[in-house]
């Protein structure tokens, strides 16, 4: 199915739901072939209105199998559970929903196409609720004093405390996934090419466009216009000139200017320079010559309008103490895949051959003795900015070991960093005997062969790491303060700025980025049986 021909199928869903036509929305949903999580979600909005909670249910399903990260889905069908009494598995769309909330009070989805805040105490809220149908009242009440929210929370602590069931709190039945409106502007047909129009004619002032047979034009004679400095809209400024009131531009003389508006009354004229409109004398600008060329112009100097400039960058907040994120319950192994990892693509290299030994009546002693020498050695396959491999005597210790990767490597030994990935983590650590008398390389290989991870770290001398988290997307930096990863990174936390950004370390680079961009490797939920007691 076309993108265009599932915009225009969704778009027009929205606009029967606007109007409360929920049936013609769910007429224009099932037209789409290949519906989104998104689609799927106004489906299951469609259906609630109707009363249809099945029906409901079963795309509220189909929506998390799209999209097994969004949180407001399993908030809507905890809701949803509730109201058919399948309390267990509401319960477990609540745990899910906090763990997919990933430690935020709010996840804000209007950049999704939803006008909707997601709100940490409203899943606590939903909890309650369901505790209150299993008439375990208690729980309910710890839920909701495990956290301070505010009024919202009060109140419901309140009816809890009265023993009154409650009602379970839902997105609103007009706020639905919304596609963008760029996206909706381009379906509109627009015509690129325009009517036709004459360029060239044997037929003097042949102003004629069109795919007709030729008919008479207009007598006369055809006269060119004027190329070059009287259609251009760059100015050059003959002398130099210095601001002399508010609203005036310095430029430098012989500096290429844009004209971006004629001369006032008062002699000024409006024009572009260095990317800063201004005013200058019109009496000190003069034409530049603008060589014309068959169907394009070729100029020497930049064009006078700049680009608008991008957006600016989040500023660094101000920083807070380290707090304890509260928990509401138990642990909860979460069955989310983790995030898919590239590695960096390398040449295996030969080990070194040993030395050939000629035959002689002492061989085979020699042989023996090679064998012996290669099974007290132990290959090292060291990932930096490329890889390389060394052979190293099995009881060379964690110094040792990092003075000959740093020579390998020509960096000093002190700004370089070794970690190991133990099995079934996807975090680097720091190796474990750096610090530990006695231990050698062979203490952590397998088979004679044993991989690290090396980084030139200098910058984390006066730093202390908190904790590791592995990068969930691709981070852009949008200004200098920012930390710049990709998806699969591990990030060393220093410090956490508030409840939206962090500061970390990652590739020898320091700087702050959005938790919801990274998960922590330890990070656990509830589980559901400690959940329900």
């Amino acid at each position: 199915m076309l993108y265009t021909e599932l915009l225009q199928l969704w778009n027009e869903s929205v606009h029967a739901m606007d109007k409360k036509d929920w049936q013609g929305a769910l007429q224009k949903l099932e037209q789409i072939t290949e519906p989104t999580s998104r689609t799927l979600f106004n489906a299951a909005s469609a259906h609630l209105c109707l009363g249809q909670l099945e029906s409901a249910l079963e795309a509220l399903d189909l929506t998390i199998v799209k999209d097994q990260r969004l949180a407001v889905a399993f908030f809507q069908r905890a809701a949803v559970m509730m109201q058919l009494d399948r309390l267990n598995e509401a319960l477990s769309d609540c745990v899910w929903a906090q763990k997919h909330l990933r430690g935020n009070m709010v996840i804000d989805y209007r950049q999704l196409g939803l006008r909707y805040k997601l709100y940490s105490w409203q899943v606590l809220h939903n909890a309650a609720a369901v505790y209150c149908r299993m008439d375990q009242w208690e729980q309910a009440r710890d839920i909701l004093m495990s956290q301070s929210q505010g009024g919202n929370l009060e109140m419901a602590l309140g009816s809890v405390l009265r023993k009154e069931i409650l009602a379970p709190l839902m997105v609103p039945e007009d706020v639905v996934f919304r596609p963008r409106k760029k996206d909706v502007e381009q379906l509109k047909q627009r015509d690129f090419l325009g009517k036709a129009k004459v360029i060239s004619s044997m037929i003097p002032n042949d102003d004629f466009g069109g795919f007709e047979p030729l008919r008479l034009q207009k007598p006369g004679y055809y006269q060119p216009k004027v190329d070059g400095a009287q259609e251009s809209r760059y100015m050059c400024m003959s002398v130099p000139y210095m601001a002399r009131g508010p609203g005036h531009l310095t430029v430098p003389g012989g500096s290429k200017v844009f004209l971006f508006e004629d001369q006032d009354k008062d002699g000024m004229a409006t024009v572009i320079y260095d990317g800063q409109r201004g005013l200058v004398p019109m009496s000190l600008l003069k034409p530049v010559n603008v060589k014309m060329t068959k169907g394009k112009t070729e100029s020497t100097f930049a064009t006078g309008i700049p680009l608008p400039p991008g957006l600016n960058p989040p500023s660094r907040p101000q920083n807070r103490s380290r707090s304890e994120t509260p928990s509401w319950g138990g642990q909860l192994s979460s069955d989310t895949p983790p995030p898919s990892y590239s590695t960096a693509a390398y040449t295996k290299l030969p080990l070194p051959e040993p030395p050939n030994y000629a035959a002689s009546s002492a061989s085979g002693q020699d042989v023996t003795s090679v064998q012996e020498a290669e099974t007290d050695s132990v290959v090292v396959k060291v990932h930096y900015m490329y890889t390389v491999t060394l052979l190293v005597p099995s009881n060379t210790s964690y110094h040792k070991l990092k003075e000959e990767i740093a020579q390998q490597l020509d960096q000093p030994a002190s700004s370089l960093r070794l970690r190991q990935r133990k099995h079934g983590s996807r975090v680097l650590v720091p190796l474990e005997w750096e610090f530990e008398a006695g231990r050698t390389i062979q203490d952590v290989s397998e088979a004679g062969r044993t991989t690290v991870w090396c980084q030139a770290e200098d910058s984390l001398n006066n730093h202390t790491i908190l904790y590791q988290m592995v990068a969930l997307y691709d981070y852009s930096a949008q200004g200098p303060e920012d930390l710049e990863f990709s998806e699969g990174d591990t990030i060393d936390i220093l410090g956490e700025v508030n409840e939206e950004w962090l500061e970390g370390h990652c590739a020898g680079n320091i700087g702050i980025f959005p938790s919801s961009f990274a998960m922590r490797e330890n990070e656990n939920v509830m589980p559901l049986s400690e959940f329900s007691n």
